[in-house]
């Protein structure tokens, strides 16, 4: 007899709903609860509750943003948005109660909101910050005179700055050195697993530490107009990790064809490089390394030694040739290029045209529906529909989830807990809550935050218990606002354009193809900076609601600066090799870098779609084993190349033609095939020469066929731990 089977919800709509590992923050739980506590019991103490309530709401903001490593950028993360959290509560209570002037008002600092939320991390933080204090300044009744709501909030704010300050003197340069440190371990780790199955999972590490550690050197740097000796030093550390990356797929692809694994000596060696950069300890001591034999163990012994000579050298002017990026932009310079495509990007009014509709609608209903103080549906919009959060889609319905975990948990407080003095100790834990849950994901956040923000609300406007159904019917009416008017009324939002970012990239894998075994590179791939990388717009920036999922359709407006190499640093090229073969190694490396940061866009995208219901989700379902080989198909390249500098065999320019072919060929069928259809490369070649585990991962890629992962079809396996470094 057949078993009937389980009624489950399918995996796209509970993905968001287990959590994720995380460690709990222990520093920012703490500032969390005595930044939002302590301005409820100075304002108890002078009877004036309100003052506090508005104090904390501010420090509420601060909390949220406070997601950066680097102390620079947290200033800006934390300080930045209150100025325009300032600018919100002031324009909000000027039209407190004024009908569809409000909504008039609201609507256009949505549109304001959407399209700048596109520049980066600062930028959208503040965005999101203006658009919530203007709902709350039009929703609820602010003290007089009109300065006073702005000052409170921004007095919040500063607290939180100071409180995250109090450690500056002791750890200012530590977060960039620790990022670039863990760079190295990665590093290790996955020299460590070459020829092993978990090689897979730790090359993705090293994709994400990489990128990472160059975001957080780039930002500082992007603040510093001219050179510092700290900053040259740094930058030259984390550079010369890269020739030791490129020389991770030679080392997996020969230890699982001699069946060898690297030494020992190798991984500890880089580990010990990573005690020395966190530490900023230099010293002279060369490390003791097995003499190589095969090219790839030449490579990793060539790369590491370069880059002990790097770290351990204690005279930044000798480093800074090392520094290959040039300067930054002016700060003027930036700020023009950044407006000049806001204004003129497709991607920002329409952004700011969906979240303006939604906005629009929300007020409107408030308007026309006597329903007291219906702020919060506006404020649901605003959470649900950020556009680059993620999918609106999984948000909605996540927000739905945390509030009603949040809304139990204020009715309970509200029920039991009397009003006044008792409000800190409760406060002092449920602030705790914010930063902890919000490394376990969206819902999480949103049922941390949800009753904060309504003990609050009464203490601004004393409905006490009656404050929770009424926000619960708010909270579902400004999802189901946000899943109508913001994702099924745009047809992008829904059909995935992931098949087209997939092109895009297989596109730029095979001009990495021709430039890595051409006679000149050609420039980066469309959309990356040109040779110096410093044209800048600074480093991608993940914006965010506390953990919040990459950006949703584009990325950060404007160019990004890439990582480029001093000389000597890619192993078999130095000062005695010929004229321009430098200038050649350092165009391949900026086109490996700037693939290898596509595709981890690429592969956030993919995860993001997985989250849709069909189509969009089924479609990611379908197509992300050719992901991964294309991932593979980098790796290979890269291996090829590492081996040609280190005496294999230059591989006939007819082969390096065949595979770009073959690329190009896969790119234009993604552009105009919804289905995956099977293809067998035509692809002929010494099957000993170097490019033969590049033909053969090519030909996997053009395998994969539509019967077996087309939508329609029983999904693969869901995203794994490959990737690319």
């Amino acid at each position: 007899m057949a078993r009937t089977p389980r009624l489950t919800p399918p995996p796209w709509l509970t993905a968001g709903l287990k959590p994720q590992a995380a460690p709990v923050p222990w520093a920012a739980v703490g500032r969390a609860s005595i930044a939002l506590s302590a301005p409820l019991a100075v304002g108890m103490a002078v009877d004036r509750p309100v003052y506090g309530a508005l104090v904390s709401m501010g420090a509420l903001s601060g909390v949220i943003g406070d997601t950066a490593d680097a102390y620079r950028m947290r200033i800006l993360n934390i300080a930045v948005p209150q100025l325009f959290g300032a600018l919100g509560v002031t324009l909000g209570s000027l039209v407190f109660g004024h009908g569809w002037v409000a909504v008039a008002v609201l609507t256009l600092v949505a549109l304001v909101s959407g399209m700048i939320s596109s520049i980066g991390a600062v930028a959208s933080a503040s965005a999101l910050v203006l658009l919530l204090d203007t709902v709350v300044g039009a929703g609820l009744p602010m003290p007089d005179p009109w300065w006073t709501a702005p000052l409170l909030l921004t007095l919040g704010g500063v607290l939180v700055l100071a409180l995250t300050l109090l450690g500056w003197p002791l750890r200012g340069k530590v977060p960039e050195r620790a990022a670039v440190a863990g760079t190295y371990r990665a590093v290790a780790d996955v020299l460590e697993a070459a020829g092993s199955d978990a090689y897979e999972a730790r090359r993705q590490a090293v994709t994400t530490s990489l990128n990472q550690a160059y975001d957080l050197v780039l930002a500082r740097r992007a603040r510093h107009h001219g050179r510092t000796p700290a900053l040259v030093r740094l930058l030259a550390q984390l550079n010369v990790v890269i020739p030791l990356v490129e020389a991770a797929p030679a080392a997996h692809q020969a230890a699982r064809r001699f069946h060898r694994p690297l030494p020992d000596e190798i991984p500890a060696a880089v580990r010990a490089l990573a005690d020395a950069v966190e530490g900023d300890r230099t010293r002279t001591a060369v490390p003791h390394l097995p003499e190589p034999a095969r090219p790839s163990e030449k490579a990793v012994d060539r790369a590491l030694r370069h880059a002990a000579s790097v770290v351990h050298e204690a005279d930044p002017a000798h480093l800074d040739a090392a520094d290959r990026l040039g300067r930054p932009a002016a700060l003027g310079v930036r700020v023009r290029r950044t407006t000049r495509a806001v204004l003129f990007s497709e991607a920002s009014w329409r952004y700011g045209l969906r979240l303006a509709l939604c906005i629009g609608l929300a007020q409107a209903l408030v308007s026309l529906v006597a329903v007291p103080r219906s702020y919060w549906i506006a404020l649901t919009v605003t959470f649900v529909m950020k556009p680059d959060f993620g999918s609106v889609f999984s948000r909605a319905v996540l927000r739905a989830v945390g509030t009603v975990l949040g809304l139990a948990v204020a009715a309970l407080v509200l029920a039991e807990v009397p009003r006044g003095w008792w409000d800190v100790p409760v406060m002092m834990v449920l602030a705790a809550l914010i930063p902890a849950f919000s490394a376990k994901g969206y819902a999480f956040q949103t049922a941390a935050i949800t009753p904060v923000i309504l003990l609050l609300s009464d203490l601004l406007n004393r409905q006490g218990f009656d404050l929770v159904l009424p926000r619960l019917y708010d909270s579902l009416i400004g999802c189901a606002i946000a899943l109508v008017a913001g994702y099924l009324l745009w047809p992008e939002s829904w059909h995935a354009r992931i098949g087209d970012r997939l092109a895009e990239a297989v596109a730029d894998t095979a001009t990495y193809v021709a430039c890595a075994f051409g006679p000149a590179g050609p420039p980066a791939p469309t959309g990356q900076p040109g040779p110096t990388g410093a044209s800048g717009e600074g480093p991608r920036e993940e914006p965010g609601e506390g953990q919040s999922r990459g950006p949703r359709e584009e990325p950060a407006t404007g160019p990004r600066e890439e990582p480029g190499e001093g000389p000597g640093e890619r192993p078999g090229e130095g000062p005695g090799d010929a004229p321009g073969t430098e200038e050649r190694a350092a165009a391949r490396l900026r086109a490996r870098r700037a693939l290898y940061r596509d595709l981890s866009a690429v592969r956030s995208e993919f995860q993001r779609a997985l989250t849709e219901p069909p189509p969009a989700g089924a479609l990611a379902s379908a197509w992300w084993p050719l992901v991964v080989a294309v991932e593979r198909i980098v790796d290979a390249t890269t291996a090829a190349r590492v081996r040609v500098d280190h005496g294999a065999p230059a591989p006939d320019p007819d082969e390096v033609a065949d595979v770009e072919r073959e690329l190009r060929e896969l790119a234009d069928n993604l552009r105009h095939s919804a289905v995956l259809v099977e293809v067998r490369a035509r692809l002929n070649g010494d099957e000993d020469g170097v490019l033969a585990p590049l033909r053969q991962e090519v030909r996997a890629a053009r395998a994969i066929a539509s019967p077996r992962t087309g939508p329609g079809g029983d999904p693969p396996a869901a995203p794994g731990a490959s990737g690319t470094p």
